[in-house]
């Protein structure tokens, strides 16, 4: 599936996606926000980390967007819709692009830890089908910003109290 958008298109959906992360950063949850959209650039489902919430090691944004997607599609198959999120996707959640079908992954800031979409890893390349199409740097320094600013909190103060 050949998805192609424009930049001004990229971010602002990714526009959404940062608005999603801040609920996850309200909530002491890493901020990390994500949505699934379709070619018409139509939010299908839009998610925040919850992992601390539901006590969840599944519960990225990425994963529950893929799933609110889904239930919404009535579908697993997502191959006409791209993912935007705020984070390079982990191994697990690029995992479920793929199972998903999805035809583009665009996200903001790399993730020099659990990056697999070419920071650490690169699963995205790997020889097994489908191939995905993968866009990053879209307005990373605002996620980069979040990001860090959470981090710096969580140090300052215990890890429960922001």
């Amino acid at each position: 599936m050949n998805i192609s958008l424009s930049h001004t298109d990229l971010s602002n959906l990714m526009k959404l996606a940062l608005e999603e992360a801040k609920k996850a950063f309200n909530k002491k949850e890493v901020p990390v926000g994500a949505l699934v959209a379709d070619k018409e650039r139509a939010v299908i489902a839009k998610a925040f980390n919850l992992v601390e919430g539901l006590q969840d090691p599944t519960a990225h944004a990425e994963m529950l967007a893929i799933r609110k997607a889904s239930a919404v599609r009535k579908s697993w198959r997502l191959d006409d819709c791209i993912l935007v999120t705020t984070l390079e996707p982990c191994p697990m959640c690029i995992g479920a692009i793929r199972l998903a079908r999805l035809a583009a992954v665009v996200y903001a800031a790399s993730d020099p830890r659990m990056g697999a979409a070419g920071s650490v890893f690169d699963i995205t390349k790997e020889k097994f089908a489908p191939k995905i199409t993968v866009v990053k740097g879209i307005l990373k320094e605002s996620s980069s910003s979040l990001l860090k600013n959470f981090f710096s909190s969580l140090r300052n103060s215990s890890k429960f109290a922001l």
